[in-house]
């Protein structure tokens, strides 16, 4: 019990960090108050004057932090500054399962890709084929995903659409299951993979390395003595012995695409999700919508953490028998 408010009490800490970075650093933009944005151009000074007052803005700024957290936390009714009486909680929430389903697909193609990749470079390595493996995983670790997305797109919205390789493809945006699990399945597809392929590439080779290292342990040689054949020993004890550092990159970087990292993705496709949202709010200097994804996502990112803690305890029991040590 102790533990788990102590853990709680960090993320509470972490949250209310982030919160008041991020307010601070709008405020201390250059152009980013807000007054003259709703008061539009030419208000007068009494207008000025009456919506700085309405708002909030000529308390201090403690003041409006508190309210601003109250009305994103509490009441749920914090309005956009540009998109007059326009809620940013509901916009955060009907994006989110845009975000979620991309992440997942993304996550589904990475995850299969890096294993089968780093398993096979691991098995042959120093061969010609782990040689090309690890080249192409590098190839696309370094190929920027905005300009594979558009690459993407020239190929299958514009120069090769009506051939066969391309016809099935549909417009760029999005399709909610609900209306057509189909239709839902072939918008996301081709961003999925896009987004997918950098991690491919750094995932792999994550996991040949620890998959090599893995095999001088006690454990992979006392397998090998009992008889165990390759493939048991790859699969059943390498494997196992490899996930930690997989599975922690996997949390972190799963969280922060969930939390709007996929925003140069969703951007390209044309796909309504968090990150759109974001790059939304940073082109309008709209704090409201600001603060709600960035919350959004530090709330991910956090839980997540503590996802991955509980996860190494299950995989690992020797990290909680050196907690209770110290």
């Amino acid at each position: 019990m102790k533990a788990f408010l102590s853990r709680l009490g960090q993320m509470a800490l972490v949250l209310f960090g982030i919160s008041v970075l991020v307010f601070a650093v709008f405020f201390a933009t250059p152009g980013a108050d807000p007054t003259a944005r709703i008061a539009g151009r030419g208000a007068s000074p009494q207008v000025m004057a009456r919506v700085r007052a309405e708002y909030g803005f000529d308390r201090p700024l403690p003041v409006q932090y508190a309210r601003m957290m109250g009305k994103l936390f509490v009441s749920r009714d914090l309005t956009s500054f540009v998109d007059h009486g326009e809620k940013v909680v509901p916009e955060v929430m009907q994006a989110a399962p845009v975000t979620l389903s991309l992440v997942m697909w993304a996550a589904f193609f990475w995850v299969v890709g890096s294993v089968g990749i780093g398993l096979a470079a691991a098995v042959l390595a120093d061969s010609w084929v782990d040689r090309l493996l690890m080249a192409l995983g590098l190839i696309g670790l370094s190929m920027p995903v905005f300009w594979l997305g558009e690459v993407v797109n020239l190929m299958s919205q514009s120069r090769f659409h009506d051939t066969w390789l391309f016809r099935w493809v549909p417009p760029l945006g999005y399709v909610p299951f609900s209306e057509s699990p189909w239709g839902w399945a072939k918008a996301l597809l081709l961003p999925s993979l896009t987004l997918a392929v950098s991690f491919i590439g750094l995932y792999s080779r994550v996991l040949r390395a620890e998959l090599l290292a893995a095999m001088s342990e006690d454990s992979i040689r006392t397998a090998r003595a009992k008889g165990a054949g390759p493939m048991r020993v790859w699969l059943g004890h390498g494997l196992r012995l490899s996930w930690l550092s997989y599975i922690s990159l996997f949390g972190l970087d799963f969280a922060q695409l969930l939390g709007g990292g996929a925003l140069l993705t969703e951007v390209v496709f044309a796909l309504p999700g968090v990150g759109r949202l974001t790059y939304q709010g940073l082109n309008t200097l709209d704090l409201p919508l600001i603060m709600a994804t960035v919350m959004y996502a530090a709330v991910f990112v956090v839980l997540t953490n503590a996802l991955i803690d509980v996860v190494y305890v299950l995989l690992d029991p020797r990290v909680a028998e050196g907690r209770h040590g110290r």
